[in-house]
């Protein structure tokens, strides 16, 4: 995956809902495959040593929270 991909990949990640967010009440019937689709996102960035969790504050720094840890 060229370098470009990956950011692409990590801009869009942070735009998807969180998995604990999807629920059949808000994406009805699709809310099965949105978890697929936010899982298989997930892997292939873990796959490429990109934490999914500290994705959204490399992509928009200015609108993350700062860690308490």
């Amino acid at each position: 995956m060229t370098p470009e991909i990956l950011h692409s990949l990590k801009i869009a990640f942070t735009y998807m809902p969180q998995a604990i967010e999807v629920n059949k009440y808000d994406y009805g019937e699709n809310y099965e495959a949105v978890l697929a689709h936010i899982n298989i996102v997930r892997e292939t960035l873990l796959a490429h040593d990109v934490d999914p969790d500290e994705v959204a504050g490399e992509i928009n720094p200015k609108s993350t929270p700062n860690s308490y840890y």
